[in-house]
């Protein structure tokens, strides 16, 4: 499938080899004379700043190597990373340090981002009224804020103190301290209400995957349900649900590339197969199994109820001869069981010889591209940030948790039934209480929105991490020793290699 953009590569060149943050000088230097004159100039920097979203260490992940966001739901108890260097593995069994490549990789990656994001916003804003209009300018402008928003999200997500750099650093900026959670807080906030106000509902459809401002919206409303202001997570969706967004007919073909131009996707991070290398490695597999290094734990697999609503413990209809008979149907779409095939071209069975033998289905390629590319070779599936279904879901726990129930039934139901699975009504019933809906929420978003990344997300501002990781302890899985060390199981450190190279910048206490 041929997909849009284009990349600004001497940006990318010259980004490549940045070891840090504070080593960053490839839009500042394009800026000086010869560049960001005209509305062109601007778009090849705004594709600039899509680019850095497409690093291994943030959305386009990697098959054996420091983990990117597509393999986060082994920071849980959904999935075993057995190829524990990767990054999440270790980090469940504590054995990490600040000086972890897996912390640099990702703290790098979203500041290349936000180096180039603050470029863009510096020089469009200066580009002369004769080059671009005023209209251009706010779209490009609303891009950038939403695209900084998001990095800086990821840093506070995960290390929660951080740098918070809003404009071109010089050398003599270069070395500065780190702020606290509540200002990045603040600082994404503006910049997604800058964002709100400029970007269009959509773009011509050769110009799919630019930031809308449902996108803006939506990831407004996933910082405020973090934040647990429920409030503005129902303001912010309420705009949303008017914008034309529906679910897609067939859960399992969404996590394809033919789903990913689907009225569904709210935001995704783009990726193509061609000679301007911008691949992805999250869906690529293994040839003698699926995901050998990312596997679903039992734990996961168990939580997905029968086709009748009932959970396995309490349904008629579940045979624990065979797991996946007359199961919620994201099950099957969702992961492997020993006899199904995972390689269609070769017509090959999974055999059950991952760790936790299950294999993960969702994202993961199941035959040779159209463009001839093996299954573990990079590939071109788009990623997933922001989905119509988690919006209805974020909707429906933010009014749970003011415990304004009435329409909750309805945004579940929607997210149910396109599933194939029955409604609360006819299972749960109706009058329930504010924790029984909570709940209902909670467990829905678990099997709808598993191997997306935010299930760390969700076990933290739930603030039931701790249970996760006995529930991964527990799992019949060989060998992995999970270990909650509190604050530390949450929290990720400021890289040792940004500490030894700016002596303004200290260590989260956390880590101390």
């Amino acid at each position: 499938m041929k997909k849009l953009f284009i990349y600004l590569t001497v940006i990318l060149t010259i980004s490549s080899c940045m070891d840090d943050f504070l080593d960053r000088g490839s839009l500042t230097q394009l800026a000086e004379g010869n560049f960001w004159l005209t509305e062109a100039d601007a778009q090849l920097g705004i594709n600039g700043v899509y680019a850095a979203l497409q690093s291994r260490a943030l959305y386009s992940g990697n098959l054996n190597g420091n983990a990117g966001i597509p393999q986060y739901d082994g920071l849980s108890d959904n999935v075993f990373n057995s190829f524990k260097w990767e990054g999440p593995g270790i980090f469940m069994e504590a054995n990490v340090d600040p000086a972890t490549p897996f912390f640099n990789s990702f703290w790098t990656a979203n500041y290349v981002g936000i180096g180039r994001a603050n470029a863009a916003i510096s020089n469009i804003s200066n580009i002369s009224p004769d080059n671009i209009s005023e209209e251009s300018k706010g779209v490009l402008l609303g891009q950038a804020y939403f695209l900084r928003a998001l990095f800086y999200m990821n840093l506070a997500v995960y290390f929660e103190e951080a740098p918070l750099i809003l404009e071109v650093q010089t050398l003599e900026t270069a070395y500065v301290p780190k702020n606290s959670y509540n200002e990045i807080k603040l600082a994404i906030e503006e910049d997604l209400a800058k964002a709100i106000q400029t970007l269009p509902n959509s773009y011509p459809g050769s110009q799919f995957g630019y930031a809308t401002k449902g996108a803006a919206l939506s990831l407004a409303a996933r910082w405020a349900l973090y934040n647990k202001e429920y409030q503005k997570v129902v303001e912010f969706t309420n705009e949303t649900l008017g914008l034309g967004y529906g679910l897609h007919n067939n859960y399992g073909q969404l996590f394809t590339e033919a789903g990913e131009l689907s009225n569904e996707i709210v935001f995704s991070i783009r990726f193509i197969i061609d000679q301007s290398n911008n691949t992805e490695t999250f869906s690529g597999t293994f040839l003698g199994a699926p995901k050998v290094d990312d596997s679903p734990m039992a734990n996961l697999v168990d939580d997905y109820y029968c086709i009748d609503g009932l959970p396995i413990s309490e349904s008629p209809l579940y045979n624990p001869q065979n797991r996946k008979e007359n199961r919620d149907p994201r099950l099957g779409a969702s992961i492997y069981f020993p006899g199904d095939i995972f390689l269609v071209d070769l017509n090959r069975p999974f055999i059950g010889n991952t760790p936790t033998g299950f294999g993960r289905r969702k994202y993961t390629r199941n035959q040779a591209s159209p463009e001839g590319v093996a299954v573990f070779s990079p590939g071109g599936q788009d990623f997933y940030l922001i989905r119509y279904a988690d919006v209805l879901l974020m909707r429906a726990e933010a009014l749970a948790e003011l415990g304004q129930l009435g329409e909750v039934y309805n945004l579940v139901n929607q997210v149910r039934v396109r599933a194939g699975m029955p409604v609360i009504e006819d299972v749960e019933g109706s009058g329930l209480s504010q924790g029984q809906l909570i709940d209902i929420v909670r467990h829905e978003r678990r099997v709808e929105l598993a191997f997306e990344s935010l299930r760390f997300f969700d076990l933290k501002r739930w603030g039931i991490m701790e249970e996760a990781y006995a529930r991964a302890a527990a799992d019949p899985v060989g060998p992995f020793n999970p270990q909650y060390r509190g604050r530390r199981s949450e929290v990720f450190p400021i890289p040792q290699q940004e500490l030894d190279a700016n002596r303004n910048l200290v260590q989260n206490p956390v880590w101390n």
